[in-house]
């Protein structure tokens, strides 16, 4: 299992390759090294890795992914559109008490646990508002009506009214339309679909790290490849990737001439700018990586003995 001082000194990797280069990730002398048309340009320890991104055609050697395995190392592969395609995930194999509690959990617990989650998510989301507009923003009706609920649709529909609150609030000034995550009519809908993707695997590879099945959900019901309980654990922190984007605009670091608009839906315009708006999220995840590995160790602990343990919510700072 990962260990909050070996995860302190990692870093994610992010590569991006054009079509005209012949790229070849390989392992050599302890390092992952990458070569292009044959020659080593870049090179890090794989003490150091925590994590791969790929856009674009890149080879990858088979004494490579050995090493990757071994050292609990995941690849996830994006397209044009920061969409992952595919990923090879490194997990704990075999923890079976672990994942006999996930599959036994009540509905009653799950009601349980599904209130206090969304009741964190609306905190944090509070608190997002509360930075941008300068004053508290009352959510104790939400906050009510959640512990209230009678089961976890009537949670989503809480959520859902204050979601479309929140967006409306915090977007207000940056040509925001509606969330609306499939087309992208709008560059702050995309911008947030690549963090939250960025953000989403992260989490997902750190509960599979544990041990955790993240296809089986809590507030997330089972869906045919969906997972689910990667869905649940990211809740809380999406507001990180809020009110980072809107940091972004502030500091004017979002240009709308980096983008394009074709069929419907907006796209980062270039090669070269895959890295910049990749890094804006890259580097949130590495200043809130212990933090938030903080928080999947006490769900993890939470699970597996809930009587000594109590769910520990992520509180946005």
């Amino acid at each position: 299992m990962l260990t909050l001082p070996d995860l302190r000194e990692k870093k994610i990797l992010f590569i991006s390759s054009r079509e005209e280069f012949s790229d070849t990730i390989k392992f050599r002398n302890s390092n992952v090294c990458l070569y292009r048309d044959d020659k080593c340009v870049d090179r890090i320890s794989i003490h150091l890795v925590l994590a791969i991104f790929i856009i674009g055609q890149i080879s990858l050697t088979s004494v490579l992914l050995k090493k990757l395995a071994e050292h609990g190392i995941s690849i996830y592969f994006m397209d044009d559109s920061f969409k992952v395609y595919s990923s090879i995930s490194s997990e704990a194999e075999g923890n079976y008490m672990l994942r006999s509690v996930q599959y036994m959990f009540s509905e009653k617990k799950e009601l349980e646990f599904s209130k206090k989650l969304v009741k964190n998510k609306i905190a944090n989301q509070a608190t997002v508002i509360r930075k941008i507009q300068r004053q508290k923003y009352i959510i104790d009706d939400y906050l009510l009506k959640v512990d209230q609920a009678r089961s976890i649709d009537s949670i989503r529909g809480i959520e859902g009214n204050f979601a479309s609150i929140y967006f409306s609030v915090i977007f207000k000034d940056v040509g925001w339309y509606k969330r609306s995550p499939r087309t992208k009519p709008d560059i702050p809908n995309l911008l947030l679909d690549i963090g939250y993707t960025f953000m989403f695997n992260y989490i997902d590879g750190m509960l599979r790290l544990f041990g955790f099945d993240t296809y089986k959900g809590i507030y997330h019901q089972l869906f045919f490849q969906r997972k689910s309980l990667a869905c649940d654990l990211m809740e809380p922190l999406r507001p990180l990737i809020d009110r980072h984007l809107i940091k972004q605009y502030n500091l004017k670091v979002i240009n709308e001439k980096d983008f394009k608009f074709s069929q419907g839906s907006f796209r980062i315009k270039s090669f070269d700018m895959r890295k910049k708006y990749a890094d804006i999220w890259l580097k949130l995840i590495m200043e809130n990586k212990e933090d938030i590995y903080i928080f999947i160790l006490n769900f993890y602990r939470y699970m597996l003995n809930p009587v000594k343990y109590s769910f520990t919510e992520f509180s946005y700072k």
